[in-house]
């Protein structure tokens, strides 16, 4: 499953590090950080036939996986836990896991990645249909835990993408709907945890905000299906149903917590 001459294990464009002042390795980092959003932003086609094709099964019932290993499955556990307190949507709905389970969020799990079945095992406790998406993230493009995950999802009759940083993967052949965000050698040279990790992040978040305002989760610009889970938000969600309705900011905040969301005291 390896490829040769892997962009993400090339030399970074910078050597000596440890000889550099503190400026410098910040001044260097950030250069290198600027060339991310230009990848992304090529990679948009890509990213659009995606959220086209999950929509449609999402509006259907379907849910979005996302599967990775160390850093890029921690990052798709991240954004899916994000999006039931910013949308109010079920935690069902988009689910995130990462090769050795909610102990590798915090911890290295040895060999976890390195088993091509386990993805799809994984998959099984949430007994996924035909209407159901596997987004693979790995920036290599190689990990077995993440192809294997993708290929049997596909063969299963699941829609699948990846999010990669290296061009024509085993990932990326194995997906419907490859994702290549060539950010080019890491600063540190393989730290993927860098560029591509930043690169990973910026798709999750347009996937995912992209999908939620599509399924209605959002009125206007705002985020009127939020949880109430704190002041903040309740002031938040408070000072929305002023500008939306002309009250108070009391008889808004009393209005909101009777509701229990913005959407609901609109209507």
């Amino acid at each position: 499953m390896e490829i040769k001459n892997k962009i993400t294990e090339q030399p970074s464009h910078f050597d000596n590090l440890e000889q550099m002042s503190i400026e410098e390795l910040l001044q260097h980092i950030n250069e290198e950080d600027h060339k991310v959003a230009e990848c992304v932003e090529k990679a948009i086609p890509q990213i659009l036939a995606f959220v086209e094709a999950v929509e449609k099964r999402m509006k259907e019932g379907g849910r979005l996986f996302y599967i990775g290993a160390g850093t890029s499955g921690r990052l798709g556990v991240l954004d899916a836990s994000e999006l039931p307190p910013t949308f109010g949507v079920s935690d069902k709905k988009v689910i995130g896991l990462i090769a050795g389970g909610d102990r590798a969020l915090r911890h290295a799990v040895e060999k976890a990645e390195d088993m091509p079945e386990q993805g799809w095992q994984d998959l099984q406790n949430y007994h996924p249909t035909s209407n159901d998406t596997v987004l693979g993230i790995a920036a290599s493009g190689t990990t077995p835990y993440v192809v294997g995950a993708v290929k049997l999802a596909h063969l299963n009759g699941l829609l699948t993408g990846c999010i990669t940083s290296n061009p024509h993967t085993p990932l990326a052949q194995a997906s419907d709907f490859p994702i290549e965000t060539i950010v080019g050698p890491e600063f540190v040279t393989g730290s993927s945890r860098m560029k591509s990790g930043t690169a990973q992040k910026m798709v999750l978040n347009m996937i995912s905000t992209t999908l939620m305002i599509r399924l209605g989760r959002v009125q206007g610009n705002r985020m009127v299906n939020m949880q109430l889970t704190n002041n903040k938000l309740v002031d938040r969600g408070t000072r929305m149903l002023q500008d939306m309705l002309g009250l108070s900011y009391e008889e808004a905040q009393q209005r909101l917590l009777e509701a229990g969301s913005v959407d609901n005291a609109c209507k």
